[in-house]
């Protein structure tokens, strides 16, 4: 996949190659953060367990970051803050931390603010991380209002796929393509959905982008 290039001696080769994955108003913000602290980044193939993340220096290596390809130019730019702030957390508390305790939600929320605002992102993006950042979460997947807004801004290829969350239980409905589950009840922050005719169980995240197969009582 494609990488950022590190400690770019011409800046605009670097801003160039971010435009293509965050809004432009936060380019220069994000070069800083990069050169500053001599991040590697890497952009991956798409990962379901997560959107990003980040590996502190070790065995020779400096400070590194990877997100998937696949996010919108918000949804992308929000992650990378998220990883970012892990970046200084470790600077300034090294393993005296937890991975998403207070002192990591202090650096979130110093990097967020100074760009959360209509020159970045929508509206909406910005009324959403408003409400997030009161207590923001290990993963922005973990807010499901915060993650419905910003997959408004994904290409969509056709217009059938919901959210897990908005429909009935017991629908029967595709995901990943070719897997077909029957929603059941939410189990603390997923849905507990079977295969038909096995018992195998899969949980699911409310935000799932899923194909309705059949109604209810299916």
């Amino acid at each position: 996949m494609a990488k950022i290039p590190h400690l770019c001696k011409v800046d605009h080769s670097l801003q160039t190659v971010l435009s293509k994955y965050i809004p432009d108003t936060a380019v220069d913000v994000v070069v800083k953060w990069i050169l500053e602290h001599q991040i590697k980044v890497r952009i991956t193939k798409n990962r379901a367990s997560k959107l990003g993340d980040y590996m502190p220096p070790q065995d020779g290596r400096g400070h590194r970051i990877s997100i998937n390809h696949n996010l919108n130019k918000f949804a992308f730019l929000v992650t990378f803050t998220h990883e970012v702030a892990h970046l200084k957390a470790h600077i300034a508390y090294h393993r005296n931390h937890a991975p998403h305790g207070p002192e990591w939600k202090h650096e979130f929320k110093k990097l967020l603010y100074p760009i959360m605002h209509e020159a970045v992102f929508p509206a909406d993006v910005v009324q959403a991380l408003q409400r997030y950042i009161l207590d923001p979460a290990a993963s922005s997947c973990s807010d499901i209002h915060l993650t419905k807004v910003l997959k408004k801004y994904d290409e969509r290829i056709d217009n059938q796929t919901v959210h897990l969350a908005d429909i009935p239980e017991n629908t029967l409905f595709m995901v990943n393509k070719n897997l077909i589950l029957k929603k059941g009840p939410l189990v603390r922050t997923r849905y507990r959905c079977t295969r038909p005719r096995t018992t195998q169980v899969y949980m699911v995240s409310p935000v799932a982008e899923v194909v309705i197969i059949s109604s209810e009582n299916n």
